[in-house]
């Protein structure tokens, strides 16, 4: 940054092929807080040719697992050490809040060091065939060379995500943060330089993922694509990908339901609807933008969202003061705006918020005010489609089945809330959502212990969890038959 290659190629930091730069602004101000190299599709292909090499001429994929092991806590141990200036590069990068970041970098820190312990105790499988003399086993190996590319809005902790478990596997990877936040992550390259990452496992490349997507995803050396981002380009990836039938595991982003039911408890239901919309400004995939309230509670609990939603801190993400910060740019405020206006064109009613903040000190930020919308339905874009902004939609329903209905009735499938007081109704409206993970009286949490992803068009695969190790490794069956003789099904020869 600012001046030093901020490039990992084979183990090699390197300007970009054609000198190109990009300035990274502060959302909170539209200062330039640093100039990072902007890497070519010619970078990229060397990136993937380098992770290509380390696979298959390096000693990685076969190191073992208690040397792997030792590296990712190493890792984790050096991210625990620069915490405070990795979360302050995150809160620089996004806008989000400092107590955001530094919760961020404490969940990256347990992803590594969760998947330590994982690979750690995994063990081959034996399989009885009915023969003493046959030893049947099932095993992992690595699946090779990942493409791992991670969204904006998250940018350490969806990388720790996909990099953790593809080291612990033993895979080689390329890594492409967003254009838009990549400062801690280039710092995260240096750690894992620190921490005795071999050349070439780990591989850098930012920059737009319209210029450096086909070098790296429509590549036959890639064995497996991570991505993290919108439903158009998720879409794009696994066409393309299946043209060399790559393995792809995509996030897509989602619509997500938070559906309340009259004997919910009041104070924490309205909390968490506040909390699941507008934490991070709205910029969370897998954010609680449809409200779906029961009617006969609907028009005190929305005057009390707004009442709450109108005393929400906005402000920049270093000021203490401050409970949620700016959008990540210009641009996306621009794209938040228009729905905003396209919300009240289509006949929803807006409840408070829907424009930018009135405090002279913000104007120079990329700010918007918590909006709600009430009185919507699904004819509505504003309902169907992911803002990814401070925008909430209100719903309503009579009946236990109206509202599974409402929940369901997405194009996503990423997350959901519920909350009632009965058990029972709980249980089987948690059940009935056809959606990815989904909180009982609760919003927003995760575990790295616990898988994550989508049904529907949220995607494909999964991370965190055993399964998020399970895609970065293929299966081998091992037949060894400790006492061969012959067959003798052919009896002429």
């Amino acid at each position: 940054m600012n001046g030093d290659p901020d490039l990992l190629i084979g183990g090699r930091w390197t300007h970009a092929a054609d000198g190109g730069l990009r300035q990274i602004t502060d959302p909170a101000n539209g200062a330039v807080v640093a100039t990072v190299d902007e890497a070519t599709p010619q970078d990229a292909r060397d990136a993937v040719a380098a992770a290509r090499a380390a696979f298959d001429e390096g000693s990685w994929a076969a190191t073992p697992v208690i040397d792997r092991v030792a590296l990712l806590l190493r890792i984790a141990d050096l991210l625990a050490r620069d915490k405070e200036r990795l979360a302050r590069l995150e809160t620089a990068d996004t806008g989000k809040t400092l107590v955001e970041s530094r919760i961020d970098i404490d969940d990256v820190i347990s992803v590594f060091r969760y998947y330590a312990g994982l690979v750690g105790v995994q063990s081959d499988r034996l399989v009885d065939v009915g023969d003493p003399a046959v030893i049947s086993r099932v095993v992992r190996e690595p699946i090779g060379v990942c493409v791992l590319i991670a969204p904006w809005n998250y940018p350490l902790l969806q990388m720790s995500w996909k990099v953790a478990p593809a080291l612990a596997a033993g895979c080689t990877m390329v890594l492409k943060p967003s254009e838009v936040t990549p400062l801690s992550t280039i710092e995260f390259a240096r750690l894992a330089e620190e921490a005795g990452v071999p050349a070439g496992v780990f591989n850098l490349v930012q920059g737009s993922g319209a210029v450096l997507g086909t070098a790296l995803t429509d590549n036959p050396e890639v064995d497996f694509i991570s991505f993290t981002g919108g439903l158009a380009t998720g879409r794009t990836i696994s066409r393309v990908a299946a043209e060399h039938v790559t393995k792809v595991a995509v996030e897509l982003g989602g619509k997500n339901p938070h559906i309340i039911f009259a004997d919910a408890e009041w104070n924490s239901a309205v909390d968490h609807v506040l909390t699941g919309v507008f934490l991070h400004s709205g910029q969370v995939c897998s954010a609680g933008t449809r409200l779906i309230i029961e009617e006969s509670i609907a028009d005190d609990f929305v005057a009390e969202l707004a009442t709450r939603a109108e005393r929400i801190r906005v402000g920049p993400g270093l000021d203490p003061a401050s409970e949620t910060g700016p959008l990540v740019s210009e641009e996306h405020r621009a794209k938040v705006e228009a729905y905003v206006a396209l919300g009240i064109s289509e006949g929803a009613k807006l409840v408070t918020g829907g424009a930018r903040p009135d405090d002279p000190a913000l104007r120079d930020g990329s700010f918007y005010l918590p909006t709600i919308f009430d009185r919507c339905d699904r004819s509505m874009r504003l309902v169907q489609e992911e803002t990814f902004g401070p925008i909430l939609t209100v719903e309503r329903f009579s009946t236990e089945a109206e509202a599974i209905r409402l929940g369901n009735d997405t194009e996503y499938g990423l997350a959901a809330g519920v909350r009632t007081s009965d058990a029972a109704r709980g249980e089987r409206v948690v059940r009935a959502l056809r959606h990815g993970t989904v909180w009982l009286n609760d919003f927003g949490y995760y575990t790295a212990g616990a898988e994550w992803g989508g049904f529907k068009r949220s995607g494909n695969g999964r991370e965190l969890g055993p399964t998020g190790l399970a895609e970065y490794q293929e299966i081998k069956h091992i037949w060894h038959n400790t006492a061969p003789k012959p067959a003798e099904w052919f009896k002429g020869v």
